[in-house]
């Protein structure tokens, strides 16, 4: 279930003079220490002595450095002997980077070790994805009421994850169920339709984040870091053009998807392109009744970022409104990565008509969040 809670908590005073944000890709980070605390045995004794199976995205090449992180987000080292904590753990410094300077209203959650520890074997991947919700829960939504969560799912094993988003649909604070744009079988695979059914019976959208175990379906596997990092949303092109043609969108009605860090920019004439082959193919795809540009406008929604920046500024503006779903797209800075984009920056070349929505409203009325001052 959506929250309809309002959003509360520390903010500075100056926020009614500003645009309020909602960002929907904030990247927390739980360490092995913590994971390990969390999870039951036999489990914790697996994790510690062998660890995941696929290796995070930092570790596969192209290598990023410093993980992919800014390097200003590092936090503080601790006391000489203590472990030293990655980028995205310490919920203070998340404060004081984003929440408090840009009037982060509300901030989503997308713990992306949910993406290695959901391939897993079932039993095993279901207790890892188990721990990350109770950590979430315990040192981020809890200590801080401004920010929301998506449920981690052992996606690969359809009948744990239905059980884990049961375990957790009746938390409004959990927004979203999180699924990688690369898992081992295509989207539009019966596989995971009980799970795509379980997101809908609870008002959940499904959110597509790029990375996974085949993270580079449909592009093949990158020589340089320029090629991969320049065209993210290849993978997410694919997968919404899996949805759709494989019939998802239509056999789960109620779903609603969100595509995350996968710009925004490639979308027009994919839209086009799509709708120029149905006219032609349909007798191979009986149950698309209609254009699939008017099925994508109703059900799916994207993120900003990364945001494309063309020579002539306005030329995005333009972009995006020939996708004829601006009401759709919503702000993202995707902290703590390196390719952070903050909400002044990042939107301020935008007109007003599109900047607003997207810095706050159109999130707020996917995920049911009441803003600051709409109450009144």
């Amino acid at each position: 279930m959506t929250s309809t809670a309002p959003v509360t908590g520390r903010a500075p005073a100056r926020r009614r003079a500003r645009t309020p944000i909602v960002d929907a890709d904030i990247h927390p980070v739980v360490t092995a220490d913590r994971l390990a605390a969390a999870l039951p045995e036999p489990w914790r004794r697996r994790f510690l002595r062998f660890g995941l199976r696929g290796a995070p995205p930092p570790a596969v090449y192209p290598r990023v450095r410093h993980g992919g992180m800014r390097r200003d987000s590092h936090p503080e080292a601790g006391p000489p002997g203590s472990a030293v904590r990655p980028p995205g753990s310490d919920l203070d410094l998340m404060r004081s980077q984003l929440l408090d300077p840009y009037d982060v209203v509300a901030g989503v959650l997308i713990p992306m070790q949910g993406h290695t520890a959901g391939a897993e074997e079932p039993a095993f991947a279901a207790a890892l994805c188990r721990a990350y919700n109770d950590v979430l829960v315990t040192d981020w939504l809890d200590p801080e009421p401004r920010l929301r969560a998506s449920i981690c799912i052992p996606h690969e094993s359809p009948a744990e994850a239905v059980a884990e988003i049961e375990r957790r649909a009746a938390d409004p604070r959990f927004v979203q169920v999180l699924f990688p744009s690369g898992t081992f079988l295509p989207w539009s695979d019966a596989k995971y339709r009980p799970i795509y059914a379980a997101a809908a019976a609870h008002g959940l959208p499904v959110a597509i984040h790029l990375g996974g175990t085949e993270g580079h379906r449909g592009d093949g596997w990158p020589s340089f870091y320029l090629e991969q990092h320049a065209w993210y949303g290849n993978a997410v092109a694919v997968a919404l053009t899996g949805l759709v043609a494989g019939g998802v969108l239509e056999a789960v009605p109620d779903l609603q998807f969100v595509l995350v860090e996968g710009g925004v920019s490639w979308l027009p004439s994919l839209l086009w392109g799509l709708d120029d082959a149905w006219e032609l193919c349909r007798d191979d795809v009986p149950w698309l009744t209609r254009p699939p540009s008017e099925i994508v406008r109703e059900r799916v929604w994207f993120t900003t970022q990364p945001i494309d920046e063309p020579p002539v500024p306005a030329h995005l503006a333009t972009t995006w409104e020939q996708t004829g779903m601006t009401d759709r797209i919503l702000f993202s800075s995707d902290y703590p990565h390196w390719d952070f984009d903050d909400p002044i920056t990042a939107l301020r070349v935008l007109p007003a008509a599109l900047r607003r929505p997207m810095a706050a409203a159109n999130a707020a009325r996917l995920y049911g969040l009441t803003l600051p001052g709409s109450e009144e």
